[in-house]
């Protein structure tokens, strides 16, 4: 296993995505969905859990690697005493069966390379039972079947319930493996030709990377975002899932470890914000249908997140038999989460739909139907404690920023009856209501002492979230209260240069073993802040710092321990890069974007 999660690099196929670390070892990889189980479980594990490592005989970490330009296509080398080695790793956009492909060239001299294989299904438990076919290593267990080619073939080999394969190449000479998933009831599926899968998928992502609008600075970083987000979406649906990853810990050796493959509605607003102005109306449209399928149905019924094609069942369970990364256990799949009470969502899909209808996304029949019969909930169901934003395990709190999303709610439902003059609803009751939330949170989440919002009502305690007060309108930026809540969460909340969600160390909220690092979309919202509260020059010192933080291939993750210097959490984290992009744009959209 790789010894930091910063080490890896993402491929993926829009359904699925696998981690590839400096080792060239994928250690990372769910077939055929990301909520699939997992064939290689290294990264949470050992050898095995199940991985596939290409790379030169006696060779420990590659000298370098990139990705291609403006594309998901990855290159990594290694320079030996007997000469060069290049690997290509890609996923080709599915029609069919998934596919990994990894293209091995002689960049001068003569190198050994080694292959080595273990497949192991549902996540590192099932050891396949491997035979030859047509030219093919096919390994097969239960519903799980994958096969491996190698073009032209080489020698290949079993050994210690493993596939194993060993060939020399001089500059200019290539061999490409394909290793193809399918459901084991069925035939194999047809073969890809690996050359045309590199060729087609570098000219595709360079297409997509075109049509984005942003010109300014830390422009490759922002475009490098969005191949991320893309990447993280479920192709067939439209959704997009937190991470690509489960269980990797918010502190090494700790309990926090989550599964976040899965689709958050906290992140609905910033999401099709950052697509809508980056240029990328066709995925901001496709995540606004995803949303408006898996809310559906009664707005009692409203949950924080649900599959990639809207599933709603999401059970939590701990799978004792991989150790996690670095020690950090229990691993889970599943979330528990799911069934907790999170009244600022219903602010998110308000909000969300609200810039759908602004941006001049095609109109659906039903969305305002659907937003009259959240607003009808939220009139009775306003004032219960909930978990928040952070889906704290501790037990409910009258959480201020929940609040605040509740006024979004009415807020945008307000305006959209303002400006839409052919729609039906209760305007002077929801003025009311919104009226009435932003009096409260004012009176009782508004510590006057220091000159703060607080977590929930009557706490001493800060939240990053609250950053947000400006950006969503509860507030204009040069009001008293949102510069004193700035100052107090940067300088309460600040770990490194950086922001933490909350205190962690002395919360009692949390429920939950104290410690995490630093996290990075808060981080992000500072930076926001401060620069819609007039304080640009330090905005654009953090932000520079948050770029710092990514990885040798551009990517973060959802955390980031100042004192060690590495990133903690899953990963890549959507949260993370859809902060990346918003805050570009925040800081110097107005001047540069087209």
């Amino acid at each position: 296993m790789n010894a930091r999660i910063d080490d890896y690099a993402l491929i993926g196929d829009e359904q699925t995505a696998a981690l590839v670390g400096k080792d060239g070892s994928i250690d990372w990889l769910c077939l055929p969905r990301f909520d699939s189980g997992a064939c290689f479980a290294r990264m949470l594990g050992d050898e095995d859990h199940g991985y596939w490592r290409i790379a030169p005989e006696g060779a420990d970490t590659c000298t370098r690697r990139a990705y291609r330009s403006d594309t998901l296509v990855l290159d990594t080398e290694w320079e030996t005493a007997d000469g060069a080695v290049r690997v290509t790793d890609l996923m080709p956009q599915r029609d069919r069966a998934p596919d990994v492909v990894r293209i091995v060239e002689g960049v001068s001299g003569r190198v050994t390379v080694r292959s080595t294989l273990r497949l192991r299904f549902d996540y590192g438990s099932v050891t396949p039972w491997v035979r030859r076919a047509d030219g093919h290593r096919v390994a097969v267990a239960g519903p799980d079947s994958a096969w491996l080619r190698a073009e032209p073939p080489v020698r290949t080999w079993g050994e210690d319930f493993g596939t194993h394969s060993e060939f020399t190449l001089t500059e200019g000479e290539r061999v490409a493996f394909v290793l193809t998933w399918h459901p084991s009831h069925e035939k194999r599926p047809p073969l890809t030709d690996p050359y045309e899968a590199l060729e087609s998928s570098v000219t595709d992502w360079r297409r997509w990377a075109r049509r984005c609008r942003y010109d300014g600075p830390y422009r490759d970083e922002v475009v490098r975002s969005l191949i991320t987000l893309k990447a993280l979406t479920y192709a067939p649906t439209g959704g997009i899932v937190a991470a690509a990853t489960t269980s990797l810990p918010e502190k090494p050796g700790g309990v926090r470890n989550w599964d976040y493959r899965y689709c958050w509605l906290r992140d609905s607003t910033l999401t099709l914000g950052a697509l809508l102005t980056a240029g990328y109306q066709d995925e901001a449209e496709a995540w606004r249908n995803w949303l408006l399928r898996a809310v559906a149905g009664n707005p009692d019924d409203l949950q924080i997140m649900y599959g990639v094609a809207g599933e709603r069942r999401l059970p939590e369970t701990e799978l004792p038999w991989l150790p996690g990364f670095a020690g950090s256990s229990p691993v889970r799949i599943g979330n528990g989460a799911v069934d907790q009470l999170q009244l600022d969502v219903y602010g998110e899909v308000m909000d969300s739909l609200s810039l759908a209808r602004a941006s001049g996304l095609s109109p659906r029949p039903h969305m305002w139907a659907m937003q009259r019969s959240l607003m009808t909930f939220l009139e009775s169901a306003w004032r219960q404690p909930d978990e928040g934003l952070w889906e704290v395990r501790g037990g409910r709190r009258p959480f201020v920023h929940s609040k605040v999303m509740v006024w979004v709610a009415a807020d945008r439902a307000v305006r959209t009856l303002e400006q839409h003059k052919e729609l039906d609803g209760d305007l002077e009751g929801w003025r009311g209501l919104r009226d009435e939330v932003h009096r409260e949170v004012c009176e009782k989440g508004f510590d006057a002492e220091r000159n703060t919002f607080t977590q929930y009502y009557g706490s001493r305690e800060l939240d990053a979230a609250l950053l947000l007060i400006p950006r969503v309108g509860f507030l204009p930026p040069d009001d008293p209260r949102v510069t004193g809540t700035v100052d107090a969460i940067r300088d309460g909340l600040g770990h490194g240069g950086f922001l933490r969600r909350y205190d962690t160390e002395d919360s009692v909220i949390d429920g939950l073993p104290s410690g995490e690092g630093a996290f990075l979309a808060c981080s992000f919202w500072l930076a926001d802040a401060l620069h819609l509260t007039g304080r640009r020059k330090e905005a654009r010192e953090l932000f520079d710092r948050l770029v710092g933080l990514c990885n040798d291939v551009g990517l973060l993750a959802e955390e980031y321990d100042p004192v060690d210097g590495r990133q903690l959490g899953n990963f890549p984290q959507a949260f993370s890069h859809i902060g990346l992009v918003n805050t570009a744009l925040t800081l110097y959209g107005d001047d540069e974007a087209g």
